[in-house]
């Protein structure tokens, strides 16, 4: 029998509200008397969650308190950092490892969504906000880059033209243009965000878990790994148990369902 996943201790954390629940855990960024902006010390809690993650994997709900999602990076600390605090990565490697876990990430954005807050969104693989949700990544603007991540994965998201308008014009998005660009999928009023974050969740949820986590590493792999990677995903696949029990529970219904349809046609040739 395999040994209980360890809890994530929820009263260990200072900027992060944490909720572990069989199959998900929800992160809340709280530090809202600075609009939850991403210090040290929540990169290093946010290490800690995916430390446990990694070991334990589960789908992640992150999320920000009081009406805002990060406004950014500290910039009290930001101020202060020079070329060597650049060259460690301190937001960016966090980010890159949110985006490496091995289960979904699910973004819920509220209000400010901006510089390094935004980059934890993009790291995201799903994004969903609100009507109030405002997006970008004002850093030129401060006299540096968004080096976390949008100079690359921005494009990727939204297309070159609108992540140059947003990193070199500083442009910020609402929620509006932001789901026509797909930066975001979903619009849901604040007092539903979590609701439709949770429903998302319970969709990924209902997958098979092993072939969440080989689909969302082959989805990532890059270009030319294809098509050897699919195959070879395809091939532990196959050999899983899930994948019997599963597309035999699909065989039950379709039959049953057959056999209905059957009963239900004699029965309506009798009458």
């Amino acid at each position: 029998m395999a040994a209980p996943a360890l809890a994530l201790d929820a009263a260990g954390f200072g900027t992060l509200l944490v909720e572990e629940r069989e199959d998900r855990v929800v992160v809340v960024l709280n530090r809202p008397e600075v609009r939850n902006a991403i210090d040290q010390q929540m990169v290093d809690e946010l290490h800690a969650v995916c430390a446990h993650l990694e070991q334990h994997p589960k789908i992640l709900i992150i999320a920000g308190a009081a009406g805002v999602f990060a406004s950014g990076a500290d910039i009290g600390q930001l101020r202060e950092r020079r070329r060597d605090d650049a060259l460690q990565g301190i937001n960016s490697t966090i980010f890159v490892r949110i985006a490496k876990l091995p289960m979904p990430v699910i973004a819920a954005l509220d209000g400010f969504c901006l510089g390094g807050g935004a980059e934890l969104a993009y790291a995201a693989d799903f994004r969903i906000g609100t009507p109030s949700v405002r997006i970008g990544n004002p850093e030129t603007g401060l006299g540096i880059l968004a080096a976390a991540g949008a100079s690359w994965r921005l494009k990727e998201l939204v297309g070159e033209p609108v992540a140059k308008e947003m990193l070199l014009a500083g442009a910020v998005l609402r929620a509006d243009r932001a789901l026509a660009v797909n930066l975001i999928t979903e619009i849901h009023e604040p007092s539903a965000l979590m609701a439709a974050a949770h429903g998302l969740a319970d969709r990924i949820a209902s997958q098979d878990p092993l072939a969440v986590r080989i689909t969302k590493s082959v989805f990532h792999a890059p270009a030319e790994a294809h098509p050897l990677i699919d195959q070879l995903a395809q091939g532990i696949l196959f050999e899983s148990q899930a994948k019997f029990d599963r597309m035999q529970t699909f065989l039950d219904k379709k039959s049953v369902k057959k056999t209905e349809k059957q009963s239900a046609k004699e029965s309506g040739k009798q009458k």
